[in-house]
Parts: structure tokens; sequence; C-alpha cells
């Protein structure tokens, strides 16, 4: 049984981040409600808990806040920033409104011995960002840290396991700020590091093997690094049981069913089948231009496909049955997040989570659920795939489909299509292809006017988009070089009929999310 810390999310940007970084000590952990109950938290069985920061003072109304009864479970527990202030207040310390932030990169100086800043110097660089201050520490509570706006920048109470620290040791800035983790995870909680890339390989397949028994499976396969992983790993449980379905939606990037076909059929040796449903996508999508309802629309009629190729495989067996009853889906952790799933609100309906059909006729497999994009393709690389699927950059379930702006229609999907492949073929050919999370082209379904020969046009804009990113949850624009942007729009507006002007999206996330919509 694999050891698990809790992260209780009080509402932080930083709480995925946290989240990463246990992982990356090779414990898994996973993200909770501040709502969740002292029983729940007794049932999962913890090694550990820390609660993350948050935006809110502890003394809004209301602010976020915890049953005071998980101080007794006897489980070690870490509170960063707002976390630390919420355990000072509740075990009767004094936190204050000082009326000086810190905010950035910060000085801290320790004041005492700290199992978790083990042979650190006396001052060291950490990152801030709060507006009230402990001032007092509960009873029981030793302070061994200080910065020039925070008295109490770290304390603990070993006899009770509870450690606290004003600064993120989650972000990048703050120096040696893995080795707190460290500290916290292996020697404070006693946790095993047994959350390795070969023990989720060797963790899923027994589930997936437990899960399905004899049955056939269908594996719907998108061209993307997920669903690719997704499939590779249940192909390693169950062999010859799964079945793998490409449905080409004509929403899909340049050149995707021929990578699909060739790394499964031809390298892999999967059973893959080939729907090809254009048509039927662009019938349904007429007219729609609301994204939710665009996700929705794409991801049951997928379903519905998905139900026809299992009856068509029961009939074909003779089996008078209905077929396969297994779908597996390349669900990731940020996914069910932002679906609403976590303890995020819904940002989006994800098209492997929030937009399937109520009435679905199959049982879900999903290997990838509780894993993030960097140990997936972590995942990737240990089981064989090729690495330009592994490296490939995210694509949503619904494909073009969200990417173009408005009413889908064949027309505007072959032109997005192919200005997104200039995009991609400059941007590889700039060797940045690796270095950003998303870089793709976006089009708006507005025609603008342009000037081009002697002549007058009226045609589509496209939006370049690129972002770098750890793992979705946050993202900042790509500052990508002026000529590298030249280059493309040029030519874009000469090599793709349709369009006569481009445009750089320079939003990052938040507010913005990276897809449009």
């Amino acid at each position: 049984m694999t050891d698990t810390v809790l992260v209780v999310d009080f509402g932080a940007q930083y709480a995925r981040l946290i989240a990463r970084r246990v992982r990356e000590a090779h414990v898994y952990s996973e993200i909770v409600s501040s709502s969740i109950t002292v029983d729940e938290i007794r049932a999962r069985r913890p090694k550990g808990i820390i609660f993350s920061g948050g935006p809110k003072s502890v003394y809004e109304t209301p602010a976020p806040t915890i049953d005071p009864a998980v101080y007794d479970l006897g489980v070690p527990i870490l509170g960063l920033c707002y976390g630390a202030q919420l355990m000072a207040l509740q075990l009767g310390g004094t936190v204050t409104k000082t009326g000086r932030g810190e905010y950035g990169r910060t000085e801290l100086t320790l004041t005492g011995s700290s199992p978790l800043c083990v042979d650190w110097p006396v001052t060291s660089e950490v990152w801030m960002s709060h507006g009230d201050a402990i001032t007092e520490p509960p009873p029981g509570f030793t302070a061994t840290a200080s910065s020039p706006d925070a008295p109490i920048a770290a304390m603990h109470d070993p006899d009770r396991h509870l450690y606290a620290t004003q600064f993120h040791p989650e972000v990048v800035h703050t120096e040696r700020g893995s080795e707190v983790f460290e500290r916290f995870l292996l020697d404070v909680c006693g946790c095993l590091p047994s959350w390795t890339h070969m023990s989720i390989i060797e963790q899923q397949v027994a589930a997936v093997r437990e899960q399905v028994g004899d049955q056939r499976v269908l594996c719907a396969l998108s061209g993307g690094v997920d669903s690719a992983v997704a499939a590779a790993l249940v192909h390693k449980a169950i062999g010859d049981q799964l079945v793998c379905v490409f449905v080409d939606t004509g929403l899909m990037r340049s050149g995707e069913a021929d990578q699909v076909e060739d790394t499964f059929r031809r390298q892999f040796k999967i059973d893959l089948i080939h729907v090809k449903a254009a048509d039927r996508y662009f019938s349904a999508l007429a007219g729609v231009t609301d994204p939710e309802r665009k996700r929705k629309i794409i991801g049951e009629l997928f379903i519905r496909i998905f139900e026809e190729v299992a009856r068509d495989l029961g009939a074909g067996e003779g089996s008078g049955d209905e077929g396969p009853k297994f779908l597996v889906q390349g669900t990731l952790y940020p996914d069910v997040i932002e679906s609403g799933s976590g303890t995020a609100a819904n940002i989006k309906s994800h098209h492997n989570v929030g937009g399937l059909p109520d009435d679905l006729a199959f049982d879900l497999i999903e290997p990838l659920r509780l894993l993030f994009k960097d140990e997936v393709r972590a995942v990737g690389e240990e089981l064989g795939l090729p690495h330009d699927i592994v490296w490939r950059q995210p694509f949503p379930g619904p494909g073009l489909g969200v990417r173009i702006i408005g009413d889908v229609t064949p027309e505007r999907a072959e032109i997005l299509r192919n200005a997104d492949a200039v995009l991609v073929e400059e941007i590889r050919r700039a060797g940045l292809y690796r270095e950003l999370w998303q870089s793709f082209a976006v089009m708006p379904a507005v025609r603008t006017v342009g000037v081009m020969g002697d002549g007058r046009t009226y045609a589509y804009p496209i939006v370049i988009r690129a972002v770098t990113s750890d793992d979705a949850m946050t993202a900042d624009w790509a500052r990508l070089p002026y000529d590298l942007v030249e280059r493309i729009a040029s030519r874009i507006i000469n090599e793709v009929d349709g369009v006569n002007r481009v445009a750089l999206d320079v939003t990052s996330k938040p507010p913005g999310t990276i897809e449009w919509e």
C-alpha cells in the first residue's frame, strides 16, 4: 500500500504545486477540500497532512477553516502560509493584522533548530505572500525562524508532530524549499519514497486486471499523449482483450490519424478500429456557438459512436450481447479538479470528465486519473511509446471544435488545421516545442477586412496562443521572439487560404484559461 499525504486546499493557487512537490519526493499526494471531516481523514489513513496557503485572512467572514479535531489524530501536519496562521489561531496562538505584508522574495533568519531546516545557513531567501502575521505561537510551540515582517516565520510542536512555515517552500524561489518537504515527508511522517513510475505502472496494471477480468475493453484514442499512454498501460495489463478506437471527428490536428495508425497498429500490434465520423460531428455542431454545448455534443456523440462499435463487436463475435462493457479514457488529475470533481470550481467540463452523457453504457477505466502531465509522460517513456507521442503538446478532447470560437464548419476546421500546422512547424524549427506547454492556433469565427495585392479581402483572423506551464493549473504567455512571430504570421497569411490577419494572445492563466473555450 502506497503511503498517502493529503493536501488540504484552502483556496490557494499553490495547492496543486504542493501536491506535485510531494510527488517529486516519491510520495503519493491527494488534494482534498477544507470541508473534509475528521472521520473522512481517519478513513483515508494518511501518513501526513499539509495545509495549503489561501487568499483570505483568517479573520475574514467567512474564511476557510478545518475541524480542530484534526490536530488530535496524531497525524503529522505541516501548515503553509494561511495554513500556518490557521493552525496558530486554532491552537491558541496570535495572528495579527500588522499593516505590513511581505510579497515575493524575503530574507529568512533562523532563530532555532528545526527538523525541517537541517544544516541551513542562518539566513536564506524564501518566497512570502501574506498580509497578517503570527506574533505569538500557540502553547507548546517553539518559533524557529523570522523575517522582517513575520516575527514567527516558522514554528513547531514536535511532541504533537505539528509544523508550520509562513513562507512557501513549494515555490522555486524559496532556496532549499524541496528539502522542507523531504524532511517533513521522510523524517517526520516516515513515508516510504515508493511513488515511482514503475510503481504507478504496477499498481495500475493490477487495478485494471482486477476491474476487467477476462472482458474485452475499448480504448478511445485521440492522438494525444494522455490517451496514448492510457492505451499502452491497459494493453500491458490485458493484451489482446483491448480494442482501440480512433474516431476521426474532422476536428483533429494535421497528420493525427496517420500517426495513430503507425504507432498502435504497426508498432504495438494493437487491434485498431478507425471510425471516420467527420460528417456526423459537423452536422451535430451546426449552428452551435456556446462552448459548453459544443463540449457536451462532442462528448455525447463520441460515446454513441463507441456504443455502436461495441454492438458491432458483440455481433461479430456471435455472442448475442452488446460487446465490450469497458471504456478506457485518458483522464488526468487536473481534468478532475477543473471539472469541479475536486475542490476547485467548475472552470469547464472536460471531454474526459464533464462532457459525457448521464446514460453512459460503459464502465470507465481511467488509469491516469490520479496523475499530473509530467507523470504521464514519464510513464509513457517507461512503457516504450515513441518520443514524438510522449512529448506531444496537450490537445483538448473536443479538438479544434473549441479552438474555433463560434460556429464549427468543415471550411473553418480545415483553415484552422492548416494554420496550426504552420505554427507548430515553425515552433519546432525554432527549437521551442519542448519548452512550451502548448502552442497552437485559434480562429475567432469573424471576418476582418484586409488588403492583398490590389484588392480588398474579407477573411478570418488567426490568433497565436503559446504558453509556459508546469501542470496547466496556472500558465504564463510565452515571450516568443518577434522574428519567429513574424515568420509564423507571414507564412499563415501567405500559405493558408481564408486568412488575412494574425494576432498574438498575451493573456496568462489566470485570468484567462489556456484554451479559448
